[in-house]
């Protein structure tokens, strides 16, 4: 009876009790962690092989085309080389050098003798039917290659998976049973006799491949046979029409929703949830829509056709039509001058300073609680804090500083936890926001939040540890997804290198625990998919994210409630009309959907990642998708139309890369490149690198706040305005290198001192 989220919450707490201190805990505890553990355990390690398999599979793809292209390729070199000297052959029909009663075997000998028989049979044959050739032939000669290692790559991860499908998937199970049959009975499949293969999953179009003449009658090449099934088993797992209930990521669709039986208690989940969209009448919403885009699409025709839209550029070249946007940027960059001007101080006093008006400490709570009899020292927490956040190590931090490595390690093991850093977090967050100067950073009238990859190179190879060439070259890496608004760092995750960040808008949005509540958030492209503006309108959210091509997404993603031919001459026309009576078919289970992701059935970026993908095709996702072209239609128009809206996308934006900036920065210690060996591990960087971030932004904001109440004492307008437009992303003041004695008292940080410092000093 415990829900999914939950036993994952408990799995983890086994990562950080050693057996004493489990048995120290009470028995039925102890046993439900450890149960917890060894069922998430068991679903990340089925998570891990299906990952294994659809990547191996699409390896050997890639390989078997890349190698049928270089076939193609030398086959066309050398048939124009030969076609050169096929061309000399055919010019003996035309000299008068041959004389007419030689005999056609000499001239047959002379002909060979420039181009042998068999290339130049090629040569005509080629020639006489225009042939082409066969690409896909080739490809399925390099499979015959690659057949030792599939076999060996392969065949244990589908010995040891169970799988299921929906019902046209099938076929491709009962195929999947007889090559599990065949080897749990230790023969091979070059034993069994063609008839006896499944043979229904086949593609039409593949069977020719799989045998060693061109009809079916000939000897099948088993080999073949066996790869094809593998790549039918990736092609179901990335649709979802093949699945695995032992999985997280590739379970059915249908097991991370609302069971039907909860589900008919539908009025008071939906109650539950306090989703004020879900509660209206689909029609009367739809209606609303409707209205509100066709208004607005007749409107900014209207703007663009009068000229009223000066930065909107229309640019005409016979009957084609291109247009463009121009928007005067605004700036919002880290390392204001007027930091430059502070004395500067260490990383560890500024820590110790945030610590005294936030004690953020209080929250690592040990990990035992009210078990132990230990009692936290500031020194050393802050001192291990900085150790995993400067991404040094506690043993290089311990060579660096005043304390010895087993006081540090103790530290970290009962102290740093996700949970009492994630809290630690929220705490300094929350004492930023009611800083006075907090308010003069909102975008809009409104907090307006962005969220962004960041990307670090590891050492150390691990699960989630993945190529991506534009970032690591040859080398792999793993991706710290920040959430920011009013340029703190409100939320983060660590997602592999390979993973799309748009599958983590929503989870980063609605996990956020802090009192800093985004109304409007954006991204840039990477941010994007087919179910987020859906996603985030239905739960409140304003999604505004910035295209690197506006044009096309205009011209490929404008929809309209009516026919594209009833908008006439439009400037901006739709490519064509919503589909209402889809939504509306399939709103009970869009409902469903949504009142799975509020109430956590399961991880939102699982639900959100099978919703956004493309090879997933059923009337649901559909209707889905339709209401998200609603939603995206509404903001387009508005994108093209306002350029404060552009403006303030691009300046949030901005605070996201000045926030990288910094981040960049606090991870110094060994070239930035990551030395953590496993996945928790990573989690513990990634918040105390956030930890670290945040306080330096809470130190530099409480510097601007004590600034802008002055100011506003003494009425001068004009200074509380510059200063709303300082960032507060500035390290330039601060020392992030050299030996620390955590133990010598800190360095005290004299605010008055730096307001007196900097009261009078005008700002850029």
């Amino acid at each position: 009876g415990i829900s999914r989220e939950s036993i994952k919450y408990y799995a983890s707490l086994v990562s950080f009790y050693s057996v004493f201190r489990l048995k120290q805990l009470s028995q039925d505890v102890a046993h439900v962690y450890l149960l917890c553990f060894i069922h998430h355990r068991y679903q990340r390690a089925h998570d891990n092989l299906l990952n294994s398999l659809i990547h191996k599979v699409k390896q050997y793809v890639e390989d078997s085309k890349v190698a049928a292209k270089e076939q193609v390729y030398e086959y066309r070199i050398e048939g124009n080389q030969n076609l050169q000297k096929a061309g000399q052959i055919l010019k003996f029909f035309t000299t008068d050098d041959i004389d007419e009663t030689t005999p056609f075997r000499d001239v047959q000998a002379k002909a060979f003798d420039i181009l042998d028989r068999q290339k130049l049979a090629f040569v005509v044959d080629h020639i006489a039917t225009e042939a082409t050739f066969d690409e896909t032939a080739f490809q399925w000669a390099h499979v015959d290659t690659l057949a030792q290692r599939f076999k060996c790559n392969l065949r244990p991860i589908v010995q040891a998976v169970e799988f299921a499908s929906s019902p046209g998937h099938a076929p491709v199970i009962e195929a999947l049973q007889f090559l599990k049959a065949v080897a749990q009975k230790g023969r091979t499949l070059s034993q069994y006799r063609p008839d006896d293969f499944p043979m229904h999953c086949i593609p039409a179009a593949a069977k020719r491949y799989l045998y060693a003449s061109n009809d079916d009658g000939g000897q099948l090449l088993t080999g073949r046979y066996e790869f094809l099934i593998y790549r039918l088993l990736r092609n179901g797992l990335d649709s979802g029409d093949i699945f695995c209930r032992d999985s997280v990521r590739f379970r059915s669709f249908e097991d991370d929703l609302l069971s039907e039986q909860q589900w008919k208690a539908k009025a008071e989940l939906i109650a539950a949830t306090g989703l004020a969209t879900l509660r209206q009448p689909v029609k009367a919403h739809l209606a609303d829509l409707e209205q509100q885009l066709e208004d607005r699409l007749t409107r900014v025709n209207q703007r663009l056709s009068a000229g009223e839209n000066e930065h909107f550029e229309l640019k005409r070249r016979g009957t084609t039509t291109h247009w463009s946007l121009t928007s005067p940027g605004i700036r919002d960059s880290a390392n204001h001058p007027m930091f430059s001007a502070l004395k500067k101080v260490n990383l560890s006093s500024v820590l110790h300073f945030v610590n005294q008006r936030c004690p953020f400490t209080d929250k690592l709570v040990h990990i035992l609680g009210r078990y132990t009899k230990h009692t936290a020292d500031e020194r050393v927490l802050i001192a291990a804090l900085m150790a995993w956040g400067t991404n040094m190590g506690i043993g290089q931090m311990a060579e660096t500083s005043d304390i010895d490595y087993h006081t540090l390690a103790d530290a970290s093991d009962n102290f740093l936890r996700p949970e009492t850093l994630e809290a630690a977090n929220d705490l300094v967050c929350n004492a930023t926001y009611q800083l006075p100067i907090f308010s003069q950073y909102d975008v809009g009238e409104a907090i307006h939040s962005s969220s962004d990859g960041q990307k670090f190179e590891s050492q150390i190879q691990t699960i989630n540890s993945r190529h991506s060439p534009k970032y690591f070259g040859l080398k792999k890496g793993i991706v710290s997804y920040t959430l920011v608004a009013n340029h703190i760092p409100i939320n983060a995750k660590i997602i592999g290198a390979n993973e799309h960040e748009s599958h983590y808008v929503f989870d980063l949005l609605f996990n956020n625990t802090t009192d800093i509540q985004p109304t409007v958030h954006s991204t840039d492209t990477h941010g994007t998919n087919q179910v987020n503006f859906a996603l985030l309108h239905l739960f409140g959210y304003e999604f505004a994210p910035r295209y690197k091509d506006i044009y096309g997404t205009v011209s490929r993603s404008l929809y309209g409630f009516q026919h594209p031919s009833k908008y006439g001459e439009a400037i901006l026309k739709p490519i064509r009309k919503i589909n209402k009576k889809l939504i509306l078919a399939e709103w009970d289970n869009i409902q469903r959907i949504m009142v799975s992701l509020a109430l956590k059935t399961t991880t939102q970026s699982i639900i959100v990642s099978k919703l956004s993908a493309y090879a997933r095709k059923n009337k649901t996702r559909q209707a889905l998708w339709e209401y998200d072209n609603i939603v995206k239609s509404l903001y387009l128009l508005d994108f093209v139309d306002r350029l404060p809206l552009r403006q303030n996308v691009q300046q949030v934006l901005n605070r996201g890369e000045s926030y990288h900036q910094l981040r960049r920065v606090i991870s110094y210690a060994n070239f930035g490149k990551l030395r953590f060996k496993t996945e928790y591990e990573q989690q513990i960087w990634g918040e105390c690198a956030r930890l670290l971030t945040n306080c330096i932004i809470y130190y530099n904001m409480v510097i601007l706040s004590n600034l802008f109440t002055h100011s506003e004492q003494q009425q001068d307008v004009d200074r509380m305005a510059m200063l709303g437009l300082v960032s507060p992303v500035a390290w330039q003041h601060l020392i992030f290198h050299g030996r620390y004695e955590f133990y010598t008292a800190p360095e005290l940080i004299d605010m008055e001192a730096i307001l007196q410092q900097l009261m009078h000093r005008p700002i850029q």
